[in-house]
């Protein structure tokens, strides 16, 4: 039986076994043939932002198809000094291997809203021996910080403007040592004829904790009293928890489906909990899109093939799930017998068939996750609505293209899994303006119908979006290797649809977001260190190829320009935007990368409205070195480099080489963290990032621990300038 480590955040999924490209392949194929472009290399930021117009903005170009005429798309009318840098004026951050963390000069950094602190009066403070209870988890910080937005407010309504009081809504992606330490996670089951998946067991007393402590907190903020950064307001009517305890609604095409009937919802529209929300964004209505990522980790399933048919084997399979598999060992199916039969609190967390049919069990529980989860921060009695019509598959994150009145809104999506796929979704209804502030109205209306592509990067420097749509092409009932029923099942099974439809197999696609300035699509391609001549390809998920070692270590990111700047087009043109490396690896250091901004496994992605694109990252493979970071870069636009021959030989194209200028290291966090999470105040002068498991595998590490303590413990970062002033103001003179 496979060991899992249930602490360990670095389980990545890898249940991919489709024969389809791999990207590298196609960066072979397509490199080798292509000759350079004319005028792309030496290109500088400046040049190159002195002559392109601000998508969004009011232009007389008639391909600028972003024009809301408030120069940002309509929910995020920023109110700070929109120009755009020309260069990166602050002094980088070196590289750093200590326990605190390290913000570029004229800066601070302070840590606020660690996990586990009260938002409610009556709730005790965070304990350092970690007994606080699990239910009291519903009105606490929840742990690992992750993908998060600052919602403006004025009053008791949303206020894109506002920048003196909001809602700042985070996501919370899993739990470890922070909540249970470690020794106590589970126990042998003393029942020795117990079948495989229970051969250990956990105290309902720790699953709970677990449980209440993922999901999405919502936590009002105030400015505080002198002017600078920001602090919590207790005991407001806004501050939520959402969990995995949670009642969730199923909206959309598959809402109903016989594929999401369980013994708790026989209708198959409600689900209890959201789990593992990574990445998120904001909807351009003004609501909060969160994710569900590795939800395999909270899953089991028994021995049930006897039971089931071959077609839901295959499904729970390609969804990392086999027969007798405990997914990412958190092991919430195992808690205590009652009549010699599970609860259904903790029994719904296996998803063997063990009844007479889907109603009896919870066979389907597992196909009511991994979905893009909707909330409405200002509305506290409705509940997070689950948008079935985006797929389901480990979303990352959700980003949206400018919309523009009376063009369907365009959504962006990647699979964090090792070769799996990049999404995006078209909405069938039009954009209206009128639409912001319109709440889970407004998502009913956009998220809910509309058609969901997958990408298939060709050979020739394009790229081609498919519809997942049943009854087009293989994604019929006569398919040999799943026959898809319906469009519910092509979109819970979105996967198995991309396999059919020849998708480019991708090294984890980690964060979306898409520029204001040129409107092209980006995308982090963290890592994958689990390449083998027959897994993944031969060759790494780029054109590099790191002797000795199996797979791409340190990522890359990605980018397209869609046809005609036209986010409903169906072809695209690509190219490689950075090559992440250290600085000092010359053979693999594609794009220039020095002391003062190289890195390595890009992984959270944001742009500012200005046009700046934060870089975040999530290592392993370089932390002897430094630990993680956040970065500025000015990026250029797809094809304004040059082309090189990697250390394999072969031939490729690399965005515009990087100097001081153009990209330059911001902050670096503790020892054994994550950077993750990021938003920006709409007056420009606060920046909030977060921090996960400091110290993870790093004993000693206590940053972020009550005084007094040593549980080292996530939290949010609020970065402000030390005169008060706009972020990188000094950019901007």
């Amino acid at each position: 039986m496979t060991q899992y480590n249930h602490f360990d955040h670095d389980f990545v999924e890898d249940s991919n076994t489709s024969n389809n490209p791999e990207f590298s392949q196609i960066v072979a194929k397509r490199m080798s043939r292509r000759t350079m472009l004319k005028g792309g290399t030496g290109l500088t930021a400046a040049a190159f932002f002195g002559t392109l117009p601000l998508v969004g903005c009011g232009s007389d170009n008639d391909s600028n198809t972003g024009s809301t005429g408030n120069g940002t798309s309509p929910a995020i009318p920023a109110t700070g000094d929109m120009k755009r840098p020309t260069q990166l004026n602050f002094t980088a951050v070196a590289h750093y291997t200590g326990n605190d963390m390290m913000v570029a000069d004229g800066y601070n950094a302070e840590a606020i809203l660690h996990v586990g602190t009260p938002f409610m009066s009556g709730i005790e403070d965070w304990k350092d021996n970690r007994e606080q209870t699990g239910e009291s988890f519903q009105y606490r910080m929840g742990d690992n910080h992750d993908g998060m937005w600052f919602f403006g407010k004025n009053g008791e309504k949303y206020d894109p403007k506002s920048s003196n009081n909001a809602l700042l809504v985070m996501n919370h992606e899993y739990t470890n040592e922070t909540i249970n330490p470690a020794g106590t996670f589970s126990t042998p089951n003393p029942d020795t004829t117990a079948p495989a998946i229970f051969k250990n067991i956990r105290k309902a007393t720790d699953v709970r904790r677990e449980c209440y402590a993922h999901g999405v907190s919502v936590v009002e903020m105030k400015r505080r009293a002198n002017g600078v950064g920001y602090e919590m307001v207790k005991d407001s009517k806004f501050n939520k928890r959402y969990t995995s305890a949670s009642e969730v609604k199923l909206s959309g095409p598959a809402a109903g489906s016989d594929l999401l009937k369980t013994k708790y919802d026989p209708t198959g529209t409600k689900t209890r909990g959201i789990n593992n929300q990574c990445g998120a964004g904001l909807s351009p209505w003004g609501t909060y899109l969160t994710t569900e990522e590795n939800f395999l980790n909270v899953f089991a399933r028994g021995a049930d093939k006897a039971i089931i048919s071959a077609k839901e084997d295959t499904s729970r399979v390609r969804y990392g799930l086999p027969e007798n598999g405990l997914g990412g060992g958190y092991l919430w199916h195992t808690p205590s017998k009652v009549d010699e039969k599970f609860t259904d609190e903790f029994a719904r967390w296996n998803s063997a068939a063990t009844g007479g049919n889907a109603l009896e069990d919870y066979r389907n529980a597992f196909n009511t996750f991994g979905y893009i989860v909707e909330i409405d921060p200002f509305n506290q009695s409705a509940m997070a609505v689950k948008r079935t019509a985006l797929g389901r598959f480990a979303h990352e994150n959700c980003a949206y293209a400018p919309v523009v009145e009376g063009k369907p809104v365009v959504m962006y999506m990647g699979d964090d899994a090792r070769g799996e796929y990049i999404y995006k979704f078209v909405s069938d209804a039009k954009w209206s303006n009128a639409d912001i502030g319109g709440g889970l109205k407004a998502g009913d209306k956009y998220l809910d119908k509309g058609t969901l592509y997958v990408a298939v990067f060709k050979d020739d420097g394009t790229g081609e979006w498919k519809a997942l749509t049943h009854g087009q092409g293989a994604l019929t009932n006569a398919n040999a290797k799943y026959a898809f029923a319906d469009q519910a099942d092509v979109l819970i099974h979105a996967r198995l649809a991309g396999d059919a439809l020849g998708a480019t197999k991708m090294d984890r696609p980690e964060w979306v977001s898409v520029s204001p300035v040129t409107g092209e699509v980006y995308v982090t391609l963290t890592n994958n260190s689990n390449r083998t001549p027959t897994k993944h390809g031969m060759n790494a998920a780029n054109p590099r190829n790191y002797a000795g070692d199996k797979g791409n270590r340190n990522g890359h990111i990605i980018r397209w320009a869609e046809k005609g700047n036209d986010h409903t087009a169906t072809s695209f043109n690509w190219d490689i935007y950075l090559f992440a490396a250290p600085n000092d690896l010359t053979a693999e250091n594609l794009s220039g990368l020095n002391a003062n901004n190289d890195l390595s496994s890009p992984d959270g992605l944001y742009f500012d409205p200005r046009g700046v694109l934060w870089i975040q990252t999530d290592d392993g493979a370089y932390t002897s070195k430094t630990n993680c970071m956040l970065l500025a870069a000015l990026p250029g636009k797809v094809n304004d480099g040059k082309e090189v021959t990697t250390s394999a030989g072969i031939k490729t194209r690399v965005g515009m080489q990087a100097n001081d200028q153009n990209i330059k290291r911001f902050f670096v966090g503790p020892k054994g963290c994550e950077v993750t999470g990021i938003t920006l105040t709409p007056d420009f002068k606060t920046l909030f990032i977060n921090i996960q498991h400091p110290g993870e595998d790093q004993p000693g590490v206590t940053w972020g621990a009550i005084s007094g303590g040593t549980t080292p413990r996530s939290a949010t970062v609020m970065i402000t300038k030390k005169d008060g002033g706009v972020i990188l103001g000094e950019s901007l003179k």
